[in-house]
């Protein structure tokens, strides 16, 4: 077997689980994309900028309730239009400098600008003014009542302004903060090479009503895009977790030094339409697509039952989530739609491998007469092609990390060149009438695990809320 893996992260190659000690290796698909929370999409960087480097306002708990957090309480006025945080005072940059009201309003102000190009802007879109009282005090003004906390404020991570807010926002993207990110959260930024590892260390000053220091000395991001290289790594022992296919599941179930966790998340995928242009302009051909795939197939055949068949962008399971109407297979429909017409288009996806699930719904769309031609990128060109401000793109198979507050729904919408409504039980109904997306299934989160690693609880939320309490057993 190649030893390939360490060595190309620049760590010791071949290093045991034991020498390794209290260092955590984690493997990632990719790179993190940015730390910076005001720019970033991609899932795992969010949860590192959440439960790693920074600190948010709020967070959930297991049962996707509000919990303090940087800010120890906050209290609304009677109208619900305005909300007072109260923050945690001796929480210190990993510089020294203190963390004041003053880093939070910045934050604010910044990704409600929308020349910033904050991900989630729309989120925002009540917000008319944030301030801080004084240090330890923020006060958010809304347009119009609240019914709860706003999700965003469990999502934003909150930035040293000190450090930021001399650069002009049309340049943050480019920040030498992002590279070298200087947090507040319970580990530290060590280093970073593009494309193979991000090295944090635990801070061993991170307030004990915000959770301690970590118990992990070191975490460690490691990039490997190649499934089976991720694999062998894990079944060596080179890493301590991977996110594994679940074809490979019962393999990695079979070695006594491994577990799989299995848990659920808020991720649909499905194919995007561009709606911008044809063929997907029409809603006869995004809808004769949709009746022509089998996610039932899908589910069993290629996610080995780890996961669910989507009806819609939002699991059953989370509040919010309004039911609808199946879409079943029907191909005979389907060609009754498409009229006799030859539809060709190009179908984008993450990858370089075999494509299995491209490969299904490639195979399902040409018994109607669709021709799929199958176009695989790495994430970075994926992403610059997809995203809102380009669309260059027919159709893209894409997996969306979602929010408890469902504020990804507008962001789908966007994907597919649609604006969807603010309440999130209308837009669901948007994408039910309209198909802008052609919904596959609910993904449920697998990961392979080192046994060594104690304390891991992997949840709705993600694979990290949990990573301070990550210990190494005897």
């Amino acid at each position: 077997m190649r030893r390939v893996l360490l060595a190309g992260a620049t760590l010791a190659c071949g290093v045991s689980p034991a020498r390794r000690g209290r260092t955590v290796i984690y493997a990632s698909g990719a790179d993190l994309q940015s730390v910076n929370p005001l720019f970033t999409t991609h899932p795992l960087a969010k949860q590192v900028q959440r439960y790693v480097l920074l600190t948010t306002l709020a967070r959930y708990d297991s049962a996707l309730v509000p919990q303090p957090y940087l800010a120890r309480r906050w209290t609304w006025s009677a109208e619900r239009t305005t909300l007072t945080f109260r923050l945690q005072p001796g929480v210190r940059w990993h510089d020294g400098v203190a963390t004041t009201a003053r880093d939070v309003v910045w934050t604010l102000n910044t990704a409600c600008d929308s020349v910033t190009g904050y991900p989630r802007l729309s989120d925002l879109a009540n917000v008319v003014s944030a301030n801080d009282a004084d240090d330890s005090t923020v006060i958010v003004r809304f347009s119009r009542p609240e019914r709860e906390l706003p999700d965003v404020f469990t999502d934003l991570a909150v930035l040293p302004a000190h450090l930021l807010d001399s650069i002009p926002r049309t340049r943050l993207r480019q920040a030498e903060w992002n590279a070298h990110p200087v947090g507040n959260g319970p580990f530290r930024f060590v280093t970073h090479e593009s494309n193979r590892r991000w090295v944090f260390a635990a801070n061993p000053t991170f307030p004990p009503a915000l959770g301690g220091p970590p118990q992990l000395a070191r975490f460690i991001v490691v990039v490997v895009d190649e499934p089976t290289t991720k694999l062998a790594a894990l079944t060596v022992g080179e890493i301590d977790f991977a996110g594994i296919q679940p074809a490979h599941a019962a393999f990695v179930r079979r070695n006594p030094d491994l577990a799989v966790l299995d848990y659920p998340l808020i991720y649909p995928y499905g194919i995007v339409f561009n709606t911008r242009r044809p063929p997907f302009d029409d809603a006869r051909v995004r809808r004769a697509v949709a009746l022509a795939l089998d996610r039932r197939e899908i589910v069993d055949g290629y996610l080995y039952g780890f996961g669910t068949v989507a009806d819609g962008p939002v699991p059953p399971d989370v509040p919010g989530y309004v039911p609808g109407r199946p879409i079943l297979t029907d191909p005979d429909s389907a060609r009754r739609l498409l009229g006799g017409r030859t539809i060709a288009f190009e179908l984008l996806t993450v990858g370089s491998g075999e494509a299995p699930l491209e490969q299904m719904i490639q195979a399902r769309l040409a018994g109607v007469g669709v021709r799929a031609s199958i176009r695989q990128l790495e994430l970075s060109a994926f992403l610059d092609r997809v995203n809102p401000r380009r669309h260059d793109f027919d159709a893209a198979v894409v997996g969306t990390a979602g929010d408890p507050g469902l504020g990804y729904l507008s962001q789908l919408a966007d994907l597919a060149g649609l604006r969807a409504p603010a309440d999130p039980a209308t837009a669901q109904r948007l994408f039910r009438d309209s198909l802008p997306i052609a919904f596959l299934y609910h993904a449920r989160g697998v990961q392979g695990m080192n046994r060594r690693v104690q304390g891991v609880r992997m949840d709705v939320r993600g694979e990290l809320p949990a990573v301070t309490q990550w210990r190494i057993g005897p």
